[in-house]
């Protein structure tokens, strides 16, 4: 177990205000239940790779930037005549972050990050799959501040999947709540 000199603000702020609060609300017993942070999934498409080779190489180094971990070349798994597409052919890079490193990104995400999105409102509330985790899509990795504006060959989207514990998506949506995700009002 990691001590308090390691814990990042997020990790602090669930194990002091988050878990009892959740505990109490949703009544539970156990305090396995209690919903929490599982591993946060960020992920790449890279469609252009078929006639820009470079983007293999750009595309895992801007996630490995931004996450602190190093990315993994995701392979198609069956051919696709219509995207001339053939099996394992590099479509994507990704990173699974758990632990420390998915607290730190986390709280740079909700902290740092989407906050500096031009017209930003908050997140949707639609984005949910019915069992808590949520999907966030960021349209270029310009907004998170480790990577350099002038270091970029093309401004890629990205996709942020959040994995939780939670068994429904209020649960769910009150652990994100919680830990500072700013959601739409209404």
């Amino acid at each position: 177990m990691t001590n308090a000199a390691t814990q990042s603000r997020v990790e602090e702020l669930y194990k002091d205000q988050v878990f009892g609060t959740l505990q109490r609300e949703f009544a539970f017993e156990n305090p396995m239940e209690v919903p929490r942070l599982q591993k946060i999934v960020l992920n790449i498409g890279l469609g252009e790779a078929k006639e820009n080779a470079r983007a293999l190489e750009t595309a895992p180094a801007d996630l490995a930037t931004i996450t602190g971990q190093k990315a993994v070349i995701t392979r198609s798994k069956k051919s696709i005549a219509n995207f001339r597409l053939r099996e394992g052919m590099p479509v994507g890079a990704m990173v699974t972050l758990r632990g420390r490193r998915m607290y730190e990104f986390y709280d740079r995400l909700v902290n740092a990050a989407l906050p500096r999105l031009r017209d930003f409102r908050g997140c949707s509330l639609k984005a949910f799959d019915g069992r808590g985790n949520y999907s966030l899509g960021v349209r270029e990795q310009l907004i998170f501040p480790e990577i350099d504006y002038d270091q970029i060959d093309r401004i890629r989207g990205m996709q942020v999947n959040i994995i939780t514990t939670a068994r429904n998506d209020e649960e769910g949506k009150r652990l994100l709540e919680l830990l500072g995700m700013p959601f739409t009002r209404g």
